[in-house]
Order: C-alpha cells, then structure tokens, then sequence
C-alpha cells in the first residue's frame, strides 16, 4: 500500500491544471487562428477606441470659415480649430466644465487675447471656494495656464493649465482648457474674431 498525501500544493496545481485545460484546448484549434483568414490590407477598417473624439467638419457648424473657427465639443471634450486658408486643422483634447449648470452653449467669438493672464475668479466661484485670491498674477500655478483666449460670453474662456490631470475631464467652471503646450501652438493661429462654437 503506497502512502499517498494529498497536500496544500498538489491541490492547487490540480486545481490550476484543470482550469487552465479548456483555455490550452481552444489555443491549440484553429479556430482560434483560422487558415483562410481575409489579409488585413482587404478589411474595412476598425475604429479602435483609443479616444471619444468625433469627427467634425466646419461646414456643419458655420457658414463660413472667416478669420476661423473653434468648435469645443463638449461631449467628446475636443478643440476643432479650422483656419481661414481652408488649410490648417488642429485637434486638441480639452477640459469642460463641471456640471451642464455651468456649461454654456452656442455661438460667439474671440474678442480678447492675453499671454500669461492674471485670473480673476467670478463671484460664484468664491463663493463655492471662499478660499480663492481676489485675483491671481500670471505665472506657474495660474488656473488659466500660460495663453487666454477670452470670448464673447463674460468669464468664459479658452486657455491653458498648469494641472494637466484635468484635460479629459468635467473639472472646470465654465471654460474650455488646453495642455499650455496645446494652447501655445493654437494661440498664435486663433485672431481676435475667430467664430467659436460650445457644443
């Protein structure tokens, strides 16, 4: 009579050997890998969902390009810039505001640029933060990042941060924000008029 021990161990790769047998059966069929599979270059592409961003077109928003356009889409929570050559498209993922209360929606423009602006946060702002300054010079730690494009509607802007964790996110008041090395490169091209759309 042999002495036979079940032990902790011997269990458990008995365990791991059976549960891992269906999984090894599958890989060794060739259904898993078929034979006569169509080459990749004759397949329609596959989105892959590396991001939510929508594709847009200028046509579909405005009339005409203008001095340009900036669209935010607020719901895939991307910048669309069209320059006036019909040439130059830029895409930039953004930040968007906090809550659809604090989301404002439609039509304006650029009337306003400023490099490393000071912040000067509204009245609702203090009052949900009692802690924020009256006002902030520009420089490392300003809200609004290294460029400010300010648009039609009061306290709503374009603009960079310094706090990058908030790009793809419902983290603002109000304002649409850009990496700084995002909003540096689209300043320059963005004129004081640009047609802008929150959608």
């Amino acid at each position: 009579m042999s002495d036979f021990r079940i032990t902790r161990r011997s269990a458990l790769l008995g365990v791991a050997a059976t549960l891992a047998k269906p999984a090894l059966l599958r890989a060794q069929s060739s259904d898993a890998f078929p034979q006569e599979e169509q080459p990749i270059s004759d397949q329609f592409p596959v989105r892959r969902n590396i991001s939510s961003f929508s594709e847009q077109h200028w046509q579909d928003h405005f009339d005409t390009l203008g001095k340009g356009c900036l669209l935010a889409d607020i719901t895939s929570r991307a910048v669309h810039y069209w320059g006036p050559d019909g040439e130059t498209y830029r895409l930039f993922p953004s930040s968007v505001p906090l809550s659809e209360e604090l989301t404002k929606r439609g039509y304006t423009e650029v009337v306003r640029k400023a490099e490393n602006p000071r912040w000067t946060p509204t009245s609702s702002m203090r009052e949900r933060d009692p802690t924020l300054p009256a006002f902030m010079v520009g420089g490392p730690g300003n809200p609004l990042g290294t460029r400010a494009m300010y648009l039609g509607w009061p306290a709503y802007l374009v603009h960079g941060t310094h706090d990058t964790r908030k790009i793809g996110r419902q983290s603002s008041s109000g304002c649409i924000g850009l990496y700084n090395q995002h909003v540096e490169e689209l300043y320059p091209m963005v004129q004081v008029g640009t047609q802008v759309r929150l959608l």
